[in-house]
């Protein structure tokens, strides 16, 4: 299998490149922490201890690009990382998220109020204890409050000091021109994987104009869909690797501004995802998962 034993990964073992987030250099291969609260992204995590090993040993590992949100827990996500990381190393990139509330478990509300972001951004900072986020998303565009007015409070954000990029997320093509009107957007972070491409569009626009793309929930390959794809599996299996270390391997070779966020609250998922960085597709497999 390309992922072997934790004891024996080191940081120089998987590094996929780099690409630019405005003025910043982050590697090719981030952390989603999403995973790390409790079930259903809700609450504290079963073992509070082992989320905090699983995030030194991400930075460890040479991840220097961490994706969360307020909405993750709620809080949850955004506390654990200051617990583990905080002060921050030199290199570290820590992005989240405002504009998605959580009322109750299962529940997921849009909020782009700018009052709602303002309050949202400067909680956010005191849970990561920053005093400036390096990458501030919208969540998702609030359809009841103008895209323009929500992307504009993050623009007076930015001007106050408490948010170095802005980001958008969830967003079509014309929802990101909107928003490129009012901001400079440094990164989109859409659903897209192997099985959905439905994001194809906005991600021609970010190759076209060098704006970093996320790929949220981008191993929907590496689990129940991989059951139908008979491409997927025959690749993992000459290259001794995992579906999930195929789908990250695509992704990466997919297009330069792709910027995988994996998410996962299992140390050895996290090796293992890791190690997909190392993991070359020929033309012909990126043929046949094309």
């Amino acid at each position: 299998m390309v992922a072997p034993d934790s004891a024996s990964i080191s940081s120089d073992q998987a590094k996929p490149g780099t690409l630019r987030l405005g003025d910043l250099s982050v590697g090719r291969l981030g952390f989603g922490a999403m995973r790390i609260t409790g079930r259903g992204v809700w609450g504290p995590p079963p073992d509070r201890a082992a989320a905090v090993r699983l995030l030194r040993r991400a930075v460890d590992l040479g991840i220097s690009f961490i994706d969360t949100a307020d909405s993750y827990g709620p809080a949850v996500s955004e506390e654990l990382i200051a617990e583990a990381l905080a002060p921050y190393r030199d290199g570290l990139v820590i992005a989240t998220k405002g504009g998605l509330t959580r009322p109750a478990p299962g529940e997921w509300r849009r909020d782009g109020r700018p009052a709602h972001l303002r309050a949202a951004c400067e909680a956010s900072l005191k849970r990561l204890r920053t005093a400036r986020i390096d990458l501030y998303q919208l969540h998702s565009p609030d359809p009841r409050v103008p895209l323009e007015d929500s992307v504009g409070a993050l623009v007076e954000l930015q001007r106050e000091g408490k948010i170095r990029h802005i980001g958008v997320s969830n967003v079509d093509v014309n929802e990101l021109a909107a928003a490129r009107r009012v901001a400079t957007i440094v990164s989109v972070q859409n659903r897209y994987n192997l099985t959905d491409r439905s994001s194809e569009r906005v991600l021609s626009v970010c190759e076209r104009d060098g704006i970093a793309f996320l790929p949220w929930f981008p191993l929907s390959a590496g689990s129940d869909a991989v059951r139908v794809s008979g491409a997927i599996a025959a690749i993992a299996a000459r290259h001794q690797a995992t579906p999930a270390q195929v789908a990250i391997a695509w992704l990466l070779a997919r297009t330069p501004v792709m910027l995988p966020i994996p998410g996962t609250s299992s140390l050895a998922h996290l090796e293992e995802n890791m190690q997909a960085a190392r993991l070359q597709l020929s033309a012909a497999d990126r043929r046949a998962l094309d």
